[in-house]
């Protein structure tokens, strides 16, 4: 099976399609080895690690104690902001997933989870600081696969909310 074939790359696929983001799932592009993280994917790509947004997910607990999944698309260029995150959000408290958190509702493996494409839709935080970058890249469900897209698409097709993760500044850069 090659990778354009992976499940997971196909409901990626699919789901930029249904989004109208055409462009997108076209652009789906397979790379020649495994990029799990933003400078492994800025270098294979040849662009800003600024310009990869890091698919982070999140364990949310609201104020009534339900968990919940929170994804970060964050510019590689810096971390998210985890107090950041729970303010954005509205939620009581933000910590660190474990794989099998991820797996379970992204359907897709740490290092390689994409904004699109899980069991359900999820919260969805969008990093201000992606806009700087004409092109932003996101992974596309396997750790060999990306797609292109922009900051306003992002937000579109997640129907996220755009803030500044790292509660740095403005435009959320160190």
């Amino acid at each position: 099976m090659s990778t354009h074939d992976h499940p997971a790359v196909a409901k990626v696929t699919a789901a930029l399609g249904e989004a109208g983001q055409h462009a997108a799932a076209d652009g789906v592009r397979v790379l020649p080895a495994e990029v799990r993280t933003a400078a492994q994917a800025a270098e294979a790509l040849g662009v800003p690690v600024g310009a990869i947004a890091n698919s982070l997910v999140f364990r949310a607990r609201t104020s009534d104690g339900a968990e919940v999944a929170l994804l970060a698309l964050t510019s590689g260029a810096h971390r998210a902001k985890e107090s950041r995150l729970a303010e954005l959000a509205g939620v009581a408290e933000v910590g660190k997933a474990d794989a099998a958190f991820v797996r379970e509702h992204t359907g897709q493996p740490i290092g390689c989870v994409a904004p699109v494409g899980h069991p359900e839709r999820l919260v969805t935080l969008v990093d201000t600081a992606l806009r700087d970058c004409p092109e932003v890249w996101a992974a596309a469900g396997h750790p060999k696969s990306v797609f292109p897209t922009t900051f306003d698409a992002l937000v579109t097709l997640t129907g996220g909310t755009p803030g500044d993760l790292a509660g740095e500044g403005e435009d959320g850069r160190l």
